[in-house]
């Protein structure tokens, strides 16, 4: 069995890996870190655990050596100890924004400050196995990925690489979101008088996520926008291109197909009747999959592309536990077929 630890494992982000790796039949968890809450038990933090583990939260300075190592820290800190890690761990993937911009450029651009360890960047391969499945396999080092750019990137990668878009013109991503991106911790915005029943403009510019979405795409021109919605989990991204060409339906369903056949989670939702016609985050709580769906304007050329996804699974411990097993040469999708619930 291979032996992996997770460190910031108190978290939303931790507790969905320490619900993947325990079920995982091919590794066994030896160690989960929280300096706040060492000493306490799993099930205590993440109740949903309850009866499936006896491990303890231990204290990040007791860290042990193992196999694989996972980091699901707050921004900066897996940059700031990296050297730290990789003498615990031959492979770590980190689920942090710290390694996930190749550029040093782009990150000071992004976030505002020098890249704390940017020897580092080139080494971590980007953590998204429908854009880097081959570089991560045998891979040591995977960088975690943004949930709002992992919505935007699906619905966008089928166009990008038909080449259906008319680079020329804006590409807009408006994505609605569920509270959980915001972490564990509590703020005025997360407290439950003012974030209920919320509609809430969140970053109508500027999001860092669009690095990302430039960066996996190659488009120079994708406008982000996020806004909060009344989901725990989920991501609904929705994206507005004009084809570079007169197109139909047809061309369309000939670029996603042949995007989603290489893909095992992701999934074509565009159907003639229904409730769900098109991808609903709702109904993936808990799974890694990627719904895609699409519509056409055929006067004006305008695609809307729809990716619905679990933000704290395929936008973070859901592609996480996928890079761990094209790393270690598993089946890419042990441990991680879980379809979803429904009703919810």
């Amino acid at each position: 069995m291979t032996r992996v630890s997770i460190v910031g494992a108190s978290g939303y982000v931790g507790g969905e890996l320490l619900r993947l790796l325990l079920w995982h039949p091919e590794v066994t968890v030896v160690q989960a870190t929280s300096g706040r809450n060492a000493g306490r038990y799993l099930y205590q933090v993440h109740p949903n655990l309850r009866g499936r583990t006896s491990l303890q939260f231990v204290h990040p300075d007791k860290l042990e050596p193992c196999d694989l190592l996972f980091l699901a820290l707050p921004h900066g800190e897996a940059a700031r100890a990296m050297q730290r890690y990789t003498g615990l761990a031959e492979r770590i993937i980190d689920c942090s924004a710290d390694f996930r911009l190749s550029d040093p450029a782009a990150y000071k651009r992004w976030y505002g400050e020098d890249h704390p360890a940017p020897e580092w960047l080139g080494r971590f391969v980007y953590g998204l196995p429908e854009v880097s499945r081959e570089a991560l396999r045998g891979a040591k080092y995977a960088s975690g990925v943004g949930c709002n750019a992992t919505a935007s990137n699906l619905a966008l990668l089928p166009l990008v690489r038909a080449g259906l878009i008319d680079t020329s013109k804006p590409v807009l991503i408006e994505v609605k979101v569920g509270s959980s991106e915001g972490g564990a911790s509590s703020t005025d915005s997360s407290h439950h008088p003012e974030r209920a029943g919320a509609v809430r403009s969140f970053a109508p510019v500027g999001h860092r996520h669009t690095a990302e979405i430039e960066q996996v795409t190659g488009l120079s021109t994708p406008h982000l926008s996020i806004t909060s919605v009344e989901l725990v989990r989920g991501a609904l991204a929705t994206a507005h291109a004009f084809a570079v060409r007169p197109i139909a339906d047809k061309d369309l369903w000939q670029a996603y197909r042949g995007f989603a056949k290489e893909q095992p989670f992701v999934r074509l939702v565009k159907e003639r009747q229904g409730i769900y016609r098109y991808p609903e985050p709702k109904i993936l709580a808990g799974s890694n999959f990627a719904d895609l769906g699409f519509a056409l304007d055929p006067e004006s050329g305008r695609i809307v592309s729809i990716c619905a996804i679990d933000n704290l699974m395929k936008g973070a411990a859901g592609s996480a536990v996928q890079c761990m097993n094209l790393m270690l040469g598993f089946e890419e999708t042990l441990g991680l077929e879980f379809p979803g619930l429904h009703p919810v």
